[in-house]
């Protein structure tokens, strides 16, 4: 066999390898996208403003169980409102046997989100977690995650976006997570007794500053 024609066989088996190639790569692009598809159709950005009402919406959904991070921050323009809208749907759920759990950053400023849940009879912890400070999640009857972000790291940033995702695997993980972090801290009450000792101060000035009832933290003073 001459060298041309060896040329010419190599030349010719290297174009079918790079034509094999070419098609398992069209057939893997093809795959991927319909993958993210798939995942897009699962996975919904929201806004805050959808994000809040995808929570409420959720939460209503439940039959057994509502846990979750979320942030206690004050309530500020409209989300004074959908502060009200939870607290509502918090009552209606506890109401009929759901049980609602919350874990919030150990703040002082947390405490009167806490206390406005609480009344609507959510059983409340607060947590030191990391994941506290920049995640914010809610978990429906082990089989849905509502997942809120903020812009940027930090226990005092706004959540801004949030992710709906129907995944009983993923909605699992995040219970989990939650439960270990719920069981190595503090109630809603062993935590206000611990500022009220801490702080020393009378508890009328407490009450002004943490936004809560004055009869809460007396309760809590005498026990």
């Amino acid at each position: 066999m001459s060298i041309e024609t060896s040329l010419l066989l190599l030349e010719s088996v290297l174009l079918i390898v790079t034509v094999i190639l070419l098609l398992f790569s069209l057939r893997e692009g093809r795959g991927r996208r319909n993958l993210l598809l798939e995942v897009e159709k699962a996975t919904k950005v929201l806004t805050r403003q959808e994000y809040f009402l995808t929570v409420t919406d959720s939460m209503m959904d439940a039959k057994s169980e509502v846990i979750g991070f979320i942030t206690g921050r004050l309530p500020t323009g409209d989300d004074k409102k959908r502060t009200r809208e939870i607290i509502t749907h918090i009552e209606r759920l506890t109401g009929r046997g759901v049980s609602v759990k919350y874990l919030l950053p150990k703040f002082h400023d947390r405490a009167h989100i806490a206390s406005l849940y609480k009344k609507a009879g959510a059983d409340i912890r607060f947590g030191s977690c990391p994941v506290v400070c920049d995640l914010r999640y809610i978990v429906v009857d082990n089989s849905l995650a509502v997942i809120g972000l903020p812009e940027s790291t930090g226990e005092k940033e706004a959540t801004r976006k949030g992710y709906r995702i129907p995944s009983e695997g993923l909605a699992t993980i995040l219970k989990e997570y939650f439960y270990r972090c719920w069981e190595k801290n503090m109630s809603y009450d062993e935590y206000l007794r611990e500022v009220i000792k801490q702080t020393g101060a009378p508890l009328k000035t407490l009450a002004s500053e943490l936004q809560i009832d004055e009869k809460e933290l007396e309760r809590l003073s005498q026990v």
